[in-house]
């Protein structure tokens, strides 16, 4: 059962990391010049998403912190993994499926996962 929790988080957490390591050494995102769908959200606010590196590392290491803890049985896993699941739903398209699925999952099924 963890692995519904552990591929998808894996999978976010590796992607945004390097992602913003990337965009803070290139100047760009990885994939298109221009950023996913998930770039407009922040377009709206008038926030220049290139400048957003240092959001996507901290995403990225918090994701892998709760892949961490998860894993190890941590007692704060359940509720960081809800934490990062809920602040990563913003980047879309695939970013928003996987942490919902890792948000559906510890909700429906933790008694199951044992955290």
């Amino acid at each position: 059962m963890k692995i519904l929790i552990i591929i998808p988080g894996l999978i976010n957490g590796c992607y945004m990391l390097i992602d913003g390591i990337y965009v803070i050494l290139k100047g760009k995102y990885i994939g298109p010049e221009k950023p996913g769908p998930w770039a407009n959200l922040f377009y709206k606010l008038d926030i220049d998403v290139f400048k957003l590196g240092p959001l996507f590392i901290i995403f990225g290491l918090g994701w892998l912190a709760f892949i961490l803890s998860a894993w190890t049985n941590q007692s704060w896993a359940w509720m960081l993994g809800l934490i990062i699941s809920l602040l990563t739903v913003w980047y879309l398209p695939v970013g928003t499926l996987l942490s919902l699925i890792v948000f559906v999952v510890l909700l429906f099924y933790r008694q199951k996962l044992g955290l």
